[in-house]
């Protein structure tokens, strides 16, 4: 099978030749695979056949970007959403978040309009090479990027977004709406220009170590209203939806499927996402993605790693419905040899 059809056999909960595979492995976690043996003009996707490709947009305000400060170890820029971060050099980390252009409904006014689409929001000779190399190669195309919660927290803030949906939640509503109104515009217009892509890939980290950041109750008042709209224009496009949401997500699943998503992705295990459960309780109507604890995989004793994927995958396999894909990211503490050593295990016991 194609990498296309493999994935679609899965999402539709039906078992194809074996489980599909992809994953996120660190810029730092490459860097040292090189250094360790995988070819240096090879990338991670290309060794070990991932089979997935990203295509997209631009979904910033897209205001002009400065370096503000710049030493040895990190950099502080202006981003293109006018938010002040830091980012590391030589580590891999989420942004240190130091300000904010837009922190009320006050400068949301003010600012809104640039999250309206327009032409420069599209590389075109970027996307339709991404798009036609990967067709050439039978792989699953999907439409990436941040929505909703996961995005506007890093347009406006976290602490001001969270402390909003309790003080003002019409106005957290209209941002969430014009978040996912922006991803929505952008793949009708990759589709109408023939970037046929197979599936969304919308990423709202909604979670974190031990529960979600809101309640369920602000989430389905809030949020739920343009997640479901979303899934409906995607699927009246025939389109599967797969949401990236990391953290304990539990208390939210029933939602996501009543929204209409087909597939959530990665599951962290730290996080008390147990992949053998959620398939159990909910595997007749929603697909799993992820959930193979990176702890495991860097543990030096090499038979933690294979039982976590074969008492995983001997339940989370059976019908379709499952991909392949670490519980978060693979970070550096995974040597190559481990990691060799994982996706020789899923292939081992992902066969059908």
């Amino acid at each position: 099978m194609t990498s296309q059809e493999r994935v679609l056999c899965s999402l539709e909960h039906k078992e194809p030749d074996r489980v599909p595979i992809h994953d996120s492995p660190w810029g730092t976690t490459v860097a040292r695979w090189h250094r360790e043996g995988l070819p240096e003009n090879v990338s991670p996707a290309e060794y070990f056949g991932y089979e997935f490709v990203h295509v997209g947009g631009d979904l910033s305000l897209q205001l002009p970007q400065e370096v503000v400060d710049e030493t040895e170890e990190y950099t502080i820029v202006r981003n293109a959403d006018g938010a002040l971060v830091k980012n590391w050099k030589h580590k891999t980390s989420t942004p240190e978040l130091l300000d904010f252009l837009l922190k009320d409904r006050r400068t949301w006014e003010e600012y809104k309009h640039r999250l309206q689409m327009n032409d420069s929001r599209i590389n075109w000779e970027a996307v339709r090479r991404t798009y036609e190399n990967a067709r050439r190669k039978g792989k699953f195309v999907v439409m990436g990027g941040a929505i909703g919660y996961d995005r506007m927290a890093m347009v406006i803030g976290p602490t001001n977004l969270l402390m909003a949906i309790v003080e003002d939640p019409e106005w957290v509503r209209e941002v969430f709406e014009t978040s996912v109104q922006l991803f929505i515009d952008i793949a009708d217009e990759l589709l109408s220009k023939g970037i046929d892509f197979d599936a969304a890939f919308p990423c709202d980290d909604l979670g974190y170590r031990s529960g979600t950041f809101f309640s369920p109750r602000a989430y389905k008042e809030l949020l739920f209203p343009a997640h479901k709209r979303l899934c409906d224009f995607f699927h009246a496009r025939g389109k599967k939806v797969i949401l990236h949401s990391c953290g304990n997500v539990n208390a939210l699943v029933p939602y996501f499927i009543e929204a209409g998503f087909d597939c959530l992705q990665p599951l962290e295990v730290k996080a008390g996402m147990d992949l053998i459960r959620l398939k159990k309780e909910y595997g007749d109507v929603l697909a799993f993605m992820g959930g193979i604890d990176v702890r495991a995989m860097a543990h030096p004793d090499p038979k933690v790693i294979e039982e976590e994927i074969r008492t995983k995958f001997e339940v989370a396999k059976k019908g379709g419905g499952y991909i392949y894909h670490s519980d978060h990211s693979v970070p550096d503490n995974v040597s190559f040899e481990q990691y060799k050593r994982v996706i020789e295990l899923v292939h081992k016991y992902g066969k059908y």
